[in-house]
């Protein structure tokens, strides 16, 4: 019985003709069957300390979020509010999850993503509420529009700012694996859960105390049915900026970057102005017409960003096929939805180094593929040969762990 992977015999570099390498692109030298030898990695201790404290602030701002939540809602209200919250943000990180599947994101990334929204973020707008809510009680000023210049105008202004801090915080820390705007919107996404996650709870705890089951039953229907990804939604703007910002020069990055929160806060004032400007029976037919299309030209765009993430992992793989780092059945394997699968399906009936193997062969293949594009773009957010030499050289860790030994 055969323990070959998919292409695995395919998998020495000069078994097929090598075409000429692109410059960029250093051609291969291996032996048939190569035998790992650890490269030199270049760890970043201060990156890995800076992950640990802002997960750890940023928790500590959760717990405060709860504190606050607890005080006026009561423990009980808390947590049937909590759970109720629970059930839109599962939806959520299913959602994220699926997006992120082709070149998934480092996990303390988006823990530090989700506790920056589901913490942070609340904590400033809790924050700059309470700071307007001194200055009009210093000045006399009371408030005579209904909450409206508030909801409509501050909210946006407010947590589009602090969420899109936490997408511009990871952006820049972790600058060598935001490769894209998939990267993007995985990213503005997970805060955003967390933001709709804090925000939910209190909405259902408010709900709650102030009109019952009925009253509550309501705003889950508006806020965990029919709206959950609305938040999503609006940051994504911000992250769709990054991502693309990662592609272009320091000028050009800061425009989009601009564009982006503009962006952003735009559609959070025309979701919360809705409430206000448009009633009754015109609220649904407001929500059909206007923002059922914005959610499904958002699922569109995901599903093409996604496409091209396939196709620059598939050209980018082949010039190192060129070179001889790759078999052409290798491309195909690690470059398609429908060889991943295959690979992972033989990877699931091995044993379980064999199949972490595979696991990391596909993953630090799609890394080299996105760090060769950023090399070739040529921005402000680059990579250097070390970064190609360590990938290259764990790959060919990975490709001998799944193949094993003979």
């Amino acid at each position: 019985m055969t323990h070959e992977p998919p292409a695995a015999h395919s998998a020495a570099p000069h078994e097929h003709p090598a075409g000429p390498a692109p410059a960029a692109v250093q051609p291969a030298a291996q032996p048939v069957r190569p035998v790992w030898t650890a490269p030199v990695r270049r760890t970043r201790p201060g990156l890995v300390a800076l992950a640990i404290v802002g997960i750890v602030i940023a928790a500590a701002a959760l717990f405060l979020v709860f504190v606050y939540l607890a005080t006026f809602l009561g423990a009980g209200t808390l947590l049937v509010g909590l759970i109720l919250a629970l059930i839109p943000l599962l939806g959520i990180l299913l959602a994220v999850r699926w997006i992120d599947r082709w070149e998934p994101e480092p996990r303390p990334a988006l823990w530090f993503a989700f506790l920056w929204g589901a913490g942070v973020s609340v904590v400033t707008a809790l924050l700059f509420d309470l700071g307007v809510q001194l200055a009009r009680a210093g000045t006399g000023i009371s408030e005579t529009d209904g909450g409206f210049a508030a909801a409509v105008v501050q909210a946006p202004l407010v947590e589009e700012a602090a969420k899109g801090a936490g997408v511009l915080l990871i952006f820049w820390v972790f600058r060598h694996r935001f490769d894209g705007p998939v990267d993007g919107v995985v990213y503005a996404a997970t805060i955003a859960a967390g933001f709709a996650f804090s925000e939910n709870i209190q909405y259902f705890g408010v709900a709650m105390i102030e009109g019952g089951a009925a009253n509550l039953g309501f705003t889950f229907l508006v806020r965990g049915v029919l709206s959950p990804f609305a938040h999503v939604m609006f940051t994504a703007c911000i992250g769709i900026a990054c991502g693309l910002a990662s592609r272009m020069r320091p000028a050009a990055a800061v425009g989009t970057i601009v564009l982006g929160f503009v962006s952003a806060m735009f559609l959070h004032f025309v979701w919360n102005g809705a409430f206000y400007l448009v009633a009754g029976e015109s609220l649904v037919v407001y929500y059909l017409v206007v923002q059922v299309p914005l959610f499904l030209a958002a699922i569109a765009v995901v599903i093409v960003l996604r496409r091209q993430e396939e196709r620059v992992t598939s050209l980018r793989l082949r010039e190192y096929a060129a070179a001889g780092w790759f078999s052409l059945a290798e491309v195909g394997m690690l470059a398609t939805r429908g060889g991943r699968r295959q690979a992972r399906a033989w990877a699931a009936r091995q044993p379980p180094a064999r199949k972490q193997a595979m696991r990391d062969f596909i993953q630090n293949s799609t890394r080299l593929a996105f760090a060769r594009q950023r090399m070739l773009n040529g921005t402000f957010v680059n990579v250097d040969r070390a970064d190609e030499s360590e990938l290259l050289g764990l790959i060919q860790r990975d490709r001998a762990g799944v193949i094993g030994p003979v």
